[in-house]
């Protein structure tokens, strides 16, 4: 939260008339001078330019050189921004220094060091001490000293005495105060007493609902979160990007974008902006929604929206999910800035769209500027061999990452090289890997293993990945469909068919396969046994047709046709 504006300061004490007038006295043979309030003004606007350009450490003591000279260091106002510039160069025991030395400290001195202190987490305890201090010494707490500190807490039970000292002394009943309590409540996952303090709030500003619902979707309870939206008086951009980044962040994608649909369509103060379309260019990137990741794209630069390095981001990750590489790397290439998040997206763009050498030369670049990598990087790099098959490469990336980058694998690096080696057929130097690796293996090792055992026919290495897959997701069918698929692929029915049945005995049921298609700026979800769409009867004649085209074309193949339906003889009735 920022420290209140100049216009909130004019009812504190100003400096002594007297003492700055006649310091302001300027060299003069007269001997009386009729100064007017302009004069003070002037020199406060002066001192306030002069903060501003402040860069380092003797820019600092020579400006409080200035202030103390002159009695501006009596103005509350000129002091707080004082210590704000001596807080972002990184001098903050200097302003604390100058604020112990102070006689006369009043609440807005300390809510100036208490904001200060909140906003760096190593000062986070002594930020709730200062809070405590200035009741110790006879003040009173105001509408900014609790949700200053409030940003410091911690701990529930610190939590639970603000809300206390500010219920008995009626501070709860602003909206400021009950926001940020609100806000503190839904951190620790309390929204039973975050809801309480809503429902006791008379008069709900729209921050109060924003941050209300903002409690819901961190809790996952979007049922909640968009019953309060839908019931707001009024809703302002922030409400609408909360609800949009609530669903997409709980992979409701198509929730989300509708939501933002009719945001433009029924809204004419709120208006998106970066955050917003940093949401909805998540959701168009998940489920393909090329045509309005675009028209989203021409919307920033109609509308001159701030081109931050995260939007930018975003775009290029949406596009290269859409399969427009070109376009993804002539956004990354028009981009003056570029983080490590940058080059790591457009590298597992090209990696992920079949570009592999190009994946590995954009590494090269990022090398060659001196942008350090880092895991992500490195993940998109392996990816990028593994995709391509270049073995070599990998295993040199792999190799050199710690000693050349400073990187240790984790077990997602492991996971690519195990994925790589299992592609290009090396399927005993993956085996190897798995058991040399300092991580135990999880799903994703396994199944990449059981994948190349299937692709390669090693029935034994495949058996192996199955018993250890089995053991850690037992109930995933997934699994034993592909072991059984292992085991038809080789002619071994007898194999495949016990898979099976040790998936029916174990209670494992299958999920239902599912597509989508967008018809008309409309997605149409599809699972496998649904009849719930109006047009179902149509749909499964022309499925059946297909079925039967497919099962003609491929008669070579009937005994592993023949083993799929008869775990699924409904398929026949399509």
């Amino acid at each position: 939260m920022q420290a209140p504006n100049k216009q909130m300061l004019r009812p504190f004490s100003r400096p002594s008339s007297k003492l700055v007038h006649a310091l302001l006295k300027p060299s003069s043979n007269h001997s009386h001078y009729n100064y007017h309030k302009s004069s003070l003004l002037q020199l406060e606007e002066s001192y306030l330019a002069l903060l501003k350009k402040c860069s380092n450490e003797n820019h600092v003591y020579q400006t409080h050189g200035f202030m103390v000279h002159r009695a501006l260091d009596q103005d509350n106002f000129i002091l707080s921004q004082f210590f704000h510039t001596c807080s972002s160069l990184g001098f903050v025991n200097y302003a604390y220094s100058i604020f112990i030395s102070n006689p006369n400290p009043n609440i807005y001195l300390y809510n100036t060091l208490i904001s200060i202190f909140s906003r760096q987490q190593h000062l986070s305890e002594d930020a709730i001490c200062l809070y405590k201090q200035a009741r110790a010494i006879g003040l009173y707490h105001d509408t900014y000293s609790i949700p200053f500190v409030l940003n410091a807490v911690t701990c529930l039970i610190t939590c639970r005495q603000i809300h206390c000292e500010a219920t008995l002394t009626g501070l709860i009943n602003d909206v400021h105060v009950a926001t940020s309590i609100v806000r503190m409540y839904s951190s620790f996952g309390c929204i039973a007493d975050a809801r309480k303090v809503f429902d006791e709030m008379r008069n709900k500003h729209v921050s109060l609902w924003n941050a209300m619902i903002a409690g819901y979707v961190r809790a996952h309870d979007m049922d909640t979160a968009k019953y309060l939206f839908d019931n707001m008086p009024e809703k302002n951009v922030v409400s609408w990007t909360t609800i949009i980044a609530g669903y997409t962040q709980g992979n409701q994608f198509s929730q989300a974008i509708g939501v933002f649909r009719k945001m433009m369509s029924v809204e004419v103060d709120a208006k998106p902006d970066e955050v917003t379309m940093l949401a909805v260019l998540s959701a168009c990137a998940h489920l393909g929604e090329h045509e309005l990741g675009e028209w989203i794209h021409c919307y920033i630069i109609k509308h001159r929206l701030p081109r931050t390095v995260s939007l930018n981001n975003t775009l290029i990750d949406m596009y290269a999910k859409s399969g427009n590489v070109k376009k993804a790397v002539e956004l990354f290439e028009n981009m003056e800035t570029r983080s490590v998040v940058t080059w790591s997206t457009v590298i597992s763009a090209l990696a992920v769209n079949g570009y592999g050498r190009e994946a590995l030369h954009m590494f090269s670049r990022m090398e060659m500027v001196g942008i350090r990598p880092n895991s992500v990087t490195l993940i998109a790099v392996l990816s990028a061999c593994s995709h391509a098959g270049f073995v070599e490469e990998g295993r040199l990336y792999f190799k050199t990452m710690e000693e050349k980058h400073g990187i240790s694998p984790d077990i997602r690096h492991y996971g690519c090289m195990v994925d790589l080696l299992g592609r290009a057929g090396y399927l005993d130097e993956a085996a190897n890997m798995v058991k040399m690796m300092p991580f135990e293996a999880n799903v994703a090792i396994w199944g990449s293993l059981l994948a190349a055992a299937r692709n390669q026919g090693h029935v034994e290495l495949g058996e192996q990945a199955l018993q250890h897959l089995t053991e850690v997701e037992p109930h995933n069918s997934g699994n034993y469909s592909l072991a059984s698929n292992t085991y038809a692929a080789l002619g071994r029915w007898s194999e495949a068919r016990v898979a099976r049945k040790i998936m029916r005995d174990k209670g494992v049921k299958k999920l239902p396969g599912g597509s989508f298609i967008k018809v008309k700026d409309r997605v149409y979800y599809f699972y496998s046994g649904d009849r719930s769409h109006s047009q179902c009867e149509r749909i499964y004649r022309v499925l059946s047709q297909l079925n039967k085209v497919s099962k003609t074309v491929l008669h070579e193949d009937w005994g592993y046709e023949e083993l799929l339906d008869a775990d699924n003889p409904q398929e026949d009735h399509l």
